[in-house]
């Protein structure tokens, strides 16, 4: 298997897996419990990783978020806990999601191999959330680790798609719309009408983040990028 043809077999699993734990209520329950109001655990635990920074440093790593959503998560954030503190937080609910959530029958400790040297090896440019989660603490457990891994792969793959969206032409919001129209309430945009004028141009994004992500993939042999498609298809498929 190619570089591009893993970066396009593996993007559903890169951008699909975290999710879940993102998406969980028991994430948004530790939350609470941690003291962040809201959506707050989400902004301040992913883009904790990033350090005391600005909003406006927070706004342009996430790419597809209104300003004001960010302003007012990352300030609400900073009432419950430190930056790094918030990402080891919101690190540790995908931990705990992986434990008990990914296929018994899944070799996490080879996924987690397999992404660790695609993830040691990869440029940070253009994609600073996976520099700064690439810092981060790892797990010990296999399936903690796994699960962070791919992770930090997806904000390799959400950097770069960031930055081909926006030399698209596309603004944030219009990429939003032709991907994820009913997300952009959360993302703090208006409900968003016909997108289909700027499907040409996602499409164009895409491909791009395609052949940027494939340069990460030349650290595996052939038969090591096939194992990893395979591998991250199983977790997705296969998570519950």
């Amino acid at each position: 298997m190619t570089p591009e043809r893993t970066a396009i077999e593996s993007a559903a699993a890169i951008g699909g897996l975290s999710s879940h734990f993102m998406l969980d209520p028991a994430t948004y329950a530790t939350g609470a419990e941690l003291g962040f109001p809201g959506m707050s655990f989400y902004v301040g635990g992913r883009g904790g990783a990033l350090g005391d920074v600005g909003a406006d440093v927070v706004t342009a790593a996430f790419v597809f978020f209104h300003p004001d959503n960010i302003a007012d998560g990352w300030a609400q954030a900073a009432s419950a806990m430190g930056r790094i503190e918030a990402a080891e937080a919101f690190a540790a609910c995908s931990h705990r999601w992986a434990r008990e959530h990914l296929p018994a029958d899944l070799d996490t400790a080879r996924l987690a191999e397999l992404v660790g040297k695609i993830t040691a090896a990869a440029s940070p440019a253009g994609a600073p959330l996976f520099a700064a989660w690439r810092a981060l603490p790892e797990p010990e457990d296999a399936p903690a680790l796994a699960l962070h891994r791919m992770n930090v792969l997806r904000e390799l793959r959400g950097g770069l798609h960031g930055c081909a969206v926006l030399a698209s032409g596309l603004a944030p919001e219009q990429a939003l719309a032709v991907r994820t129209p009913y997300m952009a309430a959360l993302f703090g945009w208006p409900e968003p009408g016909d997108a289909s004028a700027f499907q040409p141009a996602w499409d164009q994004a895409e491909a791009a983040t395609n052949v940027a992500m494939a340069r990460a993939f030349d650290v595996l042999s052939e038969t090591e990028r096939t194992e990893f498609v395979g591998l991250s298809a199983q977790a997705l498929a296969g998570a519950s």
